[in-house]
Formats: C-alpha cells, sequence, structure tokens
C-alpha cells in the first residue's frame, strides 16, 4: 500500500507511485526504442525493467519520493514514466521522463515533469534536483528549460556530448 501523499495530480495527468501492477506497462515503454533508446543505459530486457521496478519501489519507501508512472487524468491510460532517483554517476537526484512517441508534442512531458520536480522541491525536501540530457535531445532540454531548469555543466558520455541541468531551491530564504 503506497502512501496516498505520493499520488500527484496535474490538470491533464495522474502520477502514481510505480507498483507491481504496472510491471506489464513498465516492460513495454522501457523494451522500446522508440521510447527508451536516449536513456541513461539504453533499452531494457524485460528481466531488467522488473529489476529496476524493484528498485523503483524500494525508493518510495525508503525516501519518499521515487518514479511514477504517468496516466491520463480522465481516460487512466498509461503513456509513460516520470520522477526522481540518484544518478549512478553521483551527479545527484536527477529527475527522469519517458513518455511514449505517439503522446509527444503536447505538453505532457512538460506536465509531468513540472509536476515531479515540484513534489521534490516541496515535498521531498530535496534543495538540488538535476537532469541530464543529450546535447542534441532538443525536446528533452526544451522540457527542462520550460519547468525551470538551468543548464550548468556539459560532459561527454560514451563519446555522447551531455548537458546537465539543476532546479535549486533556497531554504534559507535567500
Amino acid at each position: 500500500m503506497t502512501n496516498p501523499t505520493w499520488r500527484v495530480t496535474t490538470a491533464r495527468l495522474r502520477l502514481d507511485p510505480v507498483s507491481w501492477a504496472d510491471l506489464a506497462d513498465l516492460v513495454a515503454l522501457k523494451t522500446d526504442p522508440r521510447a527508451f533508446a536516449l536513456m541513461l543505459g539504453g533499452v531494457r530486457t524485460r528481466e531488467r525493467a522488473a529489476e529496476e521496478l524493484a528498485e523503483d519501489i524500494g525508493l518510495w519507501g525508503r525516501h519518499g519520493y521515487g518514479i511514477w508512472t504517468v496516466r491520463g487524468l480522465n481516460t487512466g491510460n498509461f503513456i509513460g514514466m516520470t520522477g526522481l532517483a540518484a544518478r549512478p554517476d553521483g551527479r545527484g537526484i536527477a529527475l527522469r521522463f519517458a513518455l511514449w512517441p505517439e503522446v509527444r508534442g503536447a505538453g505532457l512531458a512538460r506536465e509531468a515533469g513540472g509536476a515531479a520536480l515540484r513534489y521534490g522541491h516541496d515535498q521531498a525536501r530535496l534543495p538540488r534536483i538535476v537532469a541530464v540530457a543529450r546535447a542534441d535531445n532538443f525536446a528533452s532540454r526544451t522540457v527542462l528549460g520550460a519547468i525551470g531548469m538551468v543548464e550548468v555543466e556539459g560532459f561527454v558520455r560514451d563519446d555522447v556530448p551531455m548537458l546537465l541541468y539543476q532546479s535549486v531551491i533556497r531554504r534559507d530564504g535567500r
């Protein structure tokens, strides 16, 4: 049973903490190169997607934040995922999002990512949240800028230029 305060709703979306009931949807998303080829680690196997789901469920219990499924508010249709998780390279707690290509271009990544970012700062009390995008992934970079994240660093991963974005909230009132 998940904490009901972990659910987030927006004008068009419902974000629910991942659960085992989401396995089929997440496997479909993560094994599809149209949706996951540009994500850190790339397209997953079914087994790896299930392992990640177990890890993501554990995040909620340990930290009170993690990965959400993204569903249409009125339809309940699964359209992707978003959330917050520690980056394996130590750069910080990162905002992630991946939506089905069929729903892209309607501002849903911005809406879901923005909701996850606000939750991270306001409910999880994270003062700094990062995100990484390929330098040539203008769609993701546009989303990150639109939700107020600022480009702060460039680096190369696997011969691919990457950009680090961040959002920082000061808790001391300055």
